[in-house]
């Protein structure tokens, strides 16, 4: 079976813009059912990650550069990690979450596919809601 083609969203965020809202803002907009981080190149002044295994989040503030930004989009819910780079190169990373604020920018390309459509359910392995992916017929 041949797959649909892919779509590809690209958009910038601007200073004082949340990254984790900015991002759910456009999957929002644009009604995107199964999508991924294809990029994000930009920098911070406010991180608020949470870090694996670890109930809330830590917040910190200064100069940071995003490093990466990965995970998946959806509509039904979306999953995202994030790692940033200090002035000395020291990185962190994990678990993006609002308050990560923009300093000059974020470049951001979103990719999203027809074929399927993601959610985030209870599925028995985890106690948390996890990935479940849907092939459209």
């Amino acid at each position: 079976m041949q797959s649909p083609a892919v779509s590809v969203f690209a958009f910038r965020l601007r200073p004082g813009d949340d990254l984790k809202k900015g991002i759910e803002k456009l999957v929002q907009e644009k009604q995107i059912g199964a999508g991924w981080i294809a990029t994000c190149a930009g920098s911070l002044t406010h991180y608020s990650i949470r870090f694996a295994n670890q109930p809330e989040g830590t917040k910190g503030s200064g100069h940071f550069e995003i490093v990466s930004l990965t995970g998946t989009v959806s509509k039904n819910g979306s999953h995202l990690h994030i790692s940033i780079s200090d002035s000395t190169g020291a990185t962190i990373g994990g678990h993006l979450m609002e308050g990560c604020t923009i300093y000059t920018t974020a470049e951001i390309v979103i990719q999203s596919s027809a074929r399927y459509e993601f959610t985030r359910e209870k599925d028995g392995t985890t106690p948390w809601d996890e990935l479940q992916v849907k092939e459209k017929e």
